[in-house]
């Protein structure tokens, strides 16, 4: 859908820099090449050089005219999801992303349409019936041009029915409807642990924390007010870098000002973390944060060695005792890139199960649910490999004995920061006593620990955020 009151207001704040949309044929072809969909995967070095690297799913898309910025787009199954937010200043130098309120707003969007849409991806009838629907609801969710309503999902089909605002002017644009019934909130932190790790002296270790907040509040009224609370134990470690959704009525700077790109600054914010907002209908995230915790959950130590024509493995796992020994699952992954089909093994694991892949290219280390009395576990093994084949996984980095073993878990009921919501700390200023649901979970994310008998690649600090 374009909208062309919208094209014209960004031909007024660039003038003559204003890059004109293309003919949707157009946009499709170049959107496509900068997403590297088409058949000719040849080097393009405004596209593919190394000092481009994407962060996030703002693109720029070179077109006839020039580069069109900021293109929000992702890639969903067989589907691209894309829409080109309105900047509402000049974009020679470009502004910071944080700047643009269109970005967040189209985004907001793509994913109501993706959670619309994602339900029939592999039903091709009922694909097409949602994707013919999909004019009129855009029609109702952005008439023109500014997003009214991102849930999708809950907008009519029949143009008869288009969305009219709220009879109540103290309902935000946010809150698309009204609930009636029993009141209740549901609340869970989900906290994702990134770790590198090398076990050697020039090699520091690193890890990071990054946590969501994810709420769903159903609550009478047009615009309720709700505070929750977000609390850390006496040894717990303090947020940073938290951002908060735009449904937040107010928040405490020194929340905000609390960062991990300084190590020295010492502005931390150790809670309790109030957020007062009216909740959006649909389930949302309230806040995302980071935290600098003092150890990483799993230790490590992963040696690989070649003797001929074979290779000896040794894996050591040490689950600190700071975190709770309760896994919904645990394993390590350890795959072998480069080689044949794994035609002979021999192994002596100390604890759990070893599980080889039906490639015969990935041992898979399954722990369990808890890890033994002692909190350490073990994997000794001699590895003999068949003649390679195209079918076997190959990476460019992970060349000789630079390889690694990687850690897939889940904790719930756990942070790795401390952080909890007290359900009786959650205040809603409406009618009934809401029930109050609590969860929270520490996941593994990019959890590596690399061979410390070969070199391995290190991520800096300035690019690991």
């Amino acid at each position: 859908r374009r909208y062309p009151t919208v094209e014209a207001r960004a031909e007024a704040f660039n003038a003559s820099t204003h890059v004109t949309v293309p003919p949707d044929s157009d946009f499709l072809k170049a959107m496509l090449f900068e997403l590297r969909l088409t058949d000719d995967q040849s080097f393009v070095e405004h596209r593919d050089t190394c000092t481009r690297i994407n962060h996030s799913s703002v693109r720029s898309v070179r077109v006839e005219g020039g580069d069109l910025w900021p293109v929000v787009a992702f890639q969903k199954g067989r589907l691209i999801y894309a829409c080109l937010p309105l900047v509402e200043a000049v974009l020679e130098p470009r502004p910071p992303l944080l700047s643009i309120p269109g970005l967040s707003q189209g985004l907001a969007l793509l994913f109501g349409i993706l959670d619309y849409i994602s339900p029939s991806r592999k039903n091709e009838v009922e694909l097409s019936a949602k994707a013919g629907q999909l004019r009129s609801l855009i029609v109702q969710a952005c008439p023109l041009g500014t997003p009214l309503n991102t849930n999708i999902s809950s907008l009519s089909s029949s143009f008869d029915d288009i969305q009219v605002v709220p009879t109540d002017v103290k309902q935000p644009a946010w809150r698309s409807n009204t609930y009636k019934g029993k009141p209740q909130v549901n609340v869970c932190i989900t906290e994702k642990v990134k770790c590198m790790q090398y076990d050697r002296r020039d090699v520091v270790d690193m890890w990071q924390v990054y946590g969501a907040v994810s709420c769903k509040c159903d609550i009478e009224g047009a615009a309720p007010n709700v505070t929750l609370t977000l609390n850390l134990p006496t040894n717990g470690s303090p947020l940073q870098d938290i951002l908060v959704h735009h449904c937040v009525t107010s928040v405490d700077p020194a929340m905000l000002t609390s960062s991990s790109v300084n190590p020295l600054d010492d502005s931390v914010c150790s809670g309790p973390y109030k957020f007062p907002f009216i909740p959006p209908s649909e389930s949302f995230n309230l806040c995302y944060y980071t935290s600098q915790v003092p150890v990483p959950p799993i230790l490590g130590c992963y040696q690989l060695i070649e003797e001929g024509s074979q290779i000896k493995i040794t894996v050591n796992l040490k689950l600190h005792e700071s975190i709770k020994n309760s896994f919904e699952y645990c394993e390590a992954r350890i795959p072998f890139f480069n080689r044949g089909p794994i035609a002979q093994l021999e192994y002596k694991v100390s604890y759990g199960q070893l599980d080889l892949s039906r490639e015969k290219s990935l041992l898979v280390w399954v722990i369990g649910q808890k890890f033994p009395k002692s909190s350490e576990v073990s994997l000794t093994g001699t590895v003999t490999f068949g003649d390679i084949g195209k079918e076997h996984p190959t990476d460019y980095i992970c060349t000789g004995t630079t390889a690694y073993v990687k850690m897939y878990f889940r904790i719930p009921d756990f942070t790795l920061t401390g952080c909890y919501v007290d359900q009786h700390s959650v205040q809603i200023f409406a009618p009934g006593k809401p029930k109050i649901t609590a969860s929270r979970e520490l996941i593994s994310s990019d959890y590596y620990i690399w061979n410390s008998e070969a070199p391995a690649p290190t991520m800096y600090k300035s690019l690991y955020y």
